[in-house]
């Protein structure tokens, strides 16, 4: 393969390919070797983002009137779980069309709302257009006029997924076939943005009246203890809070609620929409300017700049007898940042929790949509 490279910040990254490329490359490699009678090696294959890439086949094997040929999946330099898998494809004649089934170590899609319908092999749209163009070449380069039946499989593929999302998103039995550029670029967050759409998207298909949206396992287990009846239509957002009301308002939702703990959600109180430490932080800039707004005295303040986590600055504010003062300011500022980012397109509420202190504030709207979605 031809290396491709993106920097992240000064690093220099190699970029890798998607499973959806593995499968087409796999798929024309198959294709090839059945209707030559031949082995083949390497493969080149035409990818969305545009140019070929050309990668090396791992296995190429005749099993009775198919062909069996796979791909090692190469991630570059991106933490992908799925990077050293093989991905095989197993292509017979049929009288025409192509035909694209999942194998073993594929999953099944089981929930509305995914890519592919109810009870489909969870390979999605992009990677099926690849793998039907990929055989297509095979076909014209050998004048054959016929049809092609494709079952992509990952042998890997059933123990792999209890280490990614498919579990969660209602895709049993394997992992995905994805990819809507043919390349993974590493450390890329719309991997993790798209997981975020395909849940919201499930509970649009579910009726949901609104999108509640969790920032972590924090969260979610402050759900599951204290309103056990959301934990079945949460979708976790991560860092992502700004991206995932956008994606909450393209879907349709008019009610949005975010429940957080304080250790991220602070930063809602400065307009911070990607939470993340390596994105920003000023958790405690935030408590400071809430506090000098709420007339908090300087030398209490000062504390709180020293302080590690949101947590220990509370523990401060509490002490004081000031904490309700500035989370009061803290919440009329995370109420109008979120509604800013909404532009009037949907009503957005907000909870803050801290392990410690229990429930901290809650932003104007956020009973309303709590009761919407309870209903």
């Amino acid at each position: 393969m031809e290396e491709r490279y993106i920097y992240c910040g000064t690093k220099k990254m190699r970029c890798g390919y998607t499973t959806g490329t593995c499968a087409a490359a796999a798929s024309k490699a198959a294709a090839q070797a059945l209707l030559t009678g031949s082995k083949v090696k390497n493969v080149d294959i035409l990818i969305p983002k545009g140019g070929q890439l050309s990668l090396s086949v791992h296995r190429c094997e005749r099993s009775g009137e198919s062909v069996i040929c796979s791909v090692i999946k190469d991630s570059g330099d991106d933490p992908d779980v799925t990077n050293g898998i093989e991905v095989c494809a197993e292509v017979s004649l049929i009288g025409s069309g192509v035909e694209i089934v999942g194998g073993k170590g594929v999953g099944t899609v089981t929930k509305a709302g995914l890519d592919q319908p109810v009870g489909e092999a969870a390979i999605n749209s992009v990677p099926r257009k690849m793998i039907a163009q990929a055989v297509e070449e095979a076909a014209e380069l050998n004048e054959y006029r016929g049809g092609f039946r494709v079952v992509i499989s990952v042998p890997q593929g059933e123990e792999l997924a209890q280490k990614t999302f498919n579990p969660r998103i209602g895709i049993v039995g394997g992992i995905s076939i994805i990819g809507t550029t043919g390349i993974v670029e590493p450390m890329s967050n719309s991997a993790i943005i798209e997981t975020i759409r395909t849940e919201a998207n499930i509970r649009r298909s579910e009726g949901r009246k609104a999108l509640i949206l969790t920032v972590g396992n924090y969260s979610e287990r402050f759900i599951a203890e204290n309103l056990p009846q959301l934990s079945e239509q949460c979708v976790m957002c991560s860092n992502f809070i700004g991206d995932a009301i956008d994606i909450g308002i393209t879907l349709g939702f008019r009610d949005i609620l975010i429940y957080g703990h304080i250790g991220k959600m602070v930063k809602l109180g400065s307009g911070i929409m990607n939470t993340h430490s390596s994105n920003a932080d000023g958790r405690m800039e935030t408590l400071i300017a809430c506090g000098a707004l709420a007339g908090v005295d300087s030398s209490i303040l000062c504390r709180l700049s020293e302080c590690a986590t949101a947590d220990a600055a509370l523990d401060i504010l509490y002490e004081n007898s000031c904490a309700d003062a500035v989370l009061k300011v803290l919440t009329e500022r995370i109420h109008g940042y979120l509604q800013a980012r909404a532009k009037s397109e949907a009503k957005i509420g907000a909870m803050v929790f801290s392990y410690q202190h229990n429930m901290l504030l809650k932003t104007e709207y956020a009973d309303e949509i709590l009761d919407l979605a309870v209903k």
